[in-house]
């Protein structure tokens, strides 16, 4: 278990700090900070979760190796590229009314959520 945990939190700084050069690389090349780094950052972690995932279906990797590079590594740099993942199996197996739900409710329900907790944040900011 302690090996999983640190296999997590080792791949999770890493994929942090990718996320953040990244996002810094973006803006000093375009001057555009927001939402372009991010943009690039899912677009790119997709890729490599997809690239990686397929690699892994050839050649087998340990549930450490796993964890490190899923969990920790590309769960910190986005986890956008699991949603997307996990969306390609729902796809895959046929279970298409449940890919329209995932999407739906994430993308729907995550705006309006960051939108409840900013106002949450300023009701209270103003309360105290």
């Amino acid at each position: 278990m302690i090996q999983n945990l640190l296999s997590i939190a080792a791949g999770g700084a890493i994929g942090a700090i990718l996320r953040f050069l990244m996002c810094e690389a973006t803006f000093k090349i375009t001057g555009i900070a927001y939402p372009l780094g991010t943009i690039l950052v899912n677009l790119t972690g997709c890729f490599f979760i997809g690239l990686i995932w397929g690699v892994f279906s050839i050649f087998e990797a340990g549930n450490t190796t796993k964890l490190f590079i899923f969990t920790g590594l590309l769960g910190a740099f986005t986890t956008f590229s699991t949603f997307a993942l996990e969306n390609f199996y729902l796809i895959r197996n046929g279970e298409i009314q449940q890919f329209a739900f995932n999407v739906l409710i994430s993308n729907i329900g995550g705006i309006l959520l960051v939108f409840a907790g900013f106002y949450v944040a300023k009701i209270l900011a103003y309360k105290y």
